[in-house]
């Protein structure tokens, strides 16, 4: 049966705390997930909270720790003292460690891993952090199982066990050269199964897929997910092993990554939460709704520049939130299409043929959205040649904003910039804008006001 967080078990914990009863604190929590202690501490105010992770063992909660939201993890953990933390990064992984450490000033930093009992376990997180946080090296755990091709299949049993305990989950055994290159992996089948005076050489598979520590966390992700790894080996420049990336850790990236080009999509410039401050929040909207805004006053300019028309076409008026609001959602639509094709590597080939086939699909789309408008215009009373210049002037909007929603993204990519911004704001309004011109350009050439 599943653990299950009741009111009655926080009001519990909180009279217990209060109390100082430990002994049936730690009997009550016995056993208990560290994902599920992770969501008690949430439920707990800050000194209560600190309170469990002081008292319950480390081995607990460190994943505790792991589970929680970055802004209360961050809270916690300035209420530990360097040594208390260095306790809790000592029982997890080094990229785990790693983004514990991340949180903390320089200062607390050095704390920290100065007061780390194992020195090796300290020095591959000082190493870990000269990386950027989203590359191959950025998010590797050095801990893993390596064998020498020289070993004997008996020697070999005998230091990987030893190897394993530092290993949370043992997902591959490499092998290794004596200069420490990567030149293949080891089946635990063909392990078993071998003769236990044969060499590691004799029984080893070549073939392995591998990345470089500096490549971004996006090659990782595409990597594993083109041949299914649930773990994926990293070298550096000169192929020596360095550490191996599981596909837990690749998922919170994957994870972390669409939230953030989920928010950029929605205008919002900075990664943000719920729950942060009423001033987080505003700062992270504020920048595309000015954009926005500008914008909004530029079309209004160009409404301006074609008041004439207001006195002999008033009803051309009627139509212009129809002719905005469609290149807008032509523009989105195009880009994220190309975004989202971007993100999984399946935009290849020439850019010209991607816009062509854009232009196509605006094309139809057009002449049906433009035959359903002749249809209402003329239903309505607003007779032949208006309707008719409304639909040639939407056609026209509907192909221009597939352009520009295929070709910035592309553009942007091109440029190293992330493409997820085209697909919001930035989008909506340039369409805005070039719907509005077309619009009221066209109108008066057909027209003639």
């Amino acid at each position: 049966m599943a653990f299950e967080i009741t009111e009655e078990l926080i009001e519990q914990l909180e009279f217990l705390i209060e109390a100082g009863d430990d002994p049936r604190i730690s009997e009550l929590l016995h056993e208990v997930h560290p994902a599920d202690i992770a969501e008690i501490l949430d439920e707990l105010n800050t000194d209560e909270a600190t309170h469990l992770v002081k008292l319950l063992d480390s081995s607990t909660t460190s994943e505790a720790l792991m589970e929680l939201d970055e802004d209360l993890r961050e809270e916690l953990l300035s209420n530990l003292t360097p040594e208390e933390i260095a306790e809790e990064l000592d029982q997890l992984d080094s990229d785990d460690a790693v983004d514990f450490l991340s949180e903390l000033s320089d200062e607390i930093q050095q704390q920290v891993i100065g007061a780390i009992e194992d020195e090796e376990h300290a020095r591959h997180i000082i190493e870990m952090l000269r990386y950027d946080e989203n590359s191959a090296g950025g998010l590797m755990a050095r801990e893993l199982v390596r064998v020498r091709e020289t070993w004997t299949v008996a020697g070999c049993v005998q230091k990987m066990r030893i190897q394993a305990k530092n290993v949370t989950r043992v997902h591959s055994v490499y092998v290794v050269d004596k200069r420490e290159h990567l030149i293949g992996r080891l089946s635990l089948k063909d392990l078993l199964t071998a003769d236990t005076k044969s060499k590691i050489a004799d029984i080893y598979i070549p073939n392995v897929d591998a990345v470089n520590v500096h490549d971004s966390g996006e090659e990782v992700a595409r990597l594993m997910q083109k041949y299914d790894l649930e773990a994926v080996p990293v070298v550096n420049d000169v192929g020596v092993l360095l550490g191996r990336i599981t596909i837990d850790d690749i998922v919170d990236f994957i994870r972390d990554e669409a939230d953030k080009d989920y928010q950029m999509a929605a205008g919002i410039s900075e990664d943000v939460e719920a729950d942060d401050t009423v001033w987080e929040l505003t700062r992270a909207r504020l920048p595309w709704l000015v954009l926005g805004l500008v914008g909004s006053l530029a079309a209004v300019n160009i409404m301006q520049s074609f008041q004439g028309a207001l006195t002999v076409h008033p009803e051309l008026f009627f139509f212009t939130p129809l002719v905005a609001a469609v290149a807008g959602n032509v523009g989105v639509q195009s880009s994220a299409i190309i975004v989202q094709g971007i993100a999984n590597d399946n935009v290849t080939g020439s850019p010209w043929i991607r816009l062509l086939k854009e232009v196509s699909i605006g094309l139809i789309n057009g002449v049906i959205l433009g035959i359903l408008v002749i249809a209402f215009g003329v239903i309505v009373g607003f007779g032949w040649l208006l309707s008719c210049t409304v639909a040639v002037a939407m056609l026209s909007v509907i192909i221009v904003a597939a352009l520009v929603g295929t070709f910035v993204p592309i553009l942007l990519h091109m440029r190293g910039i992330d493409p997820a911004i085209a697909t919001g704001p930035f989008i909506t309004t340039s369409n805005d804008i070039f719907g509005i011109l077309i619009y009221f350009s066209l109108a008066k050439l057909i027209l003639g006001f």
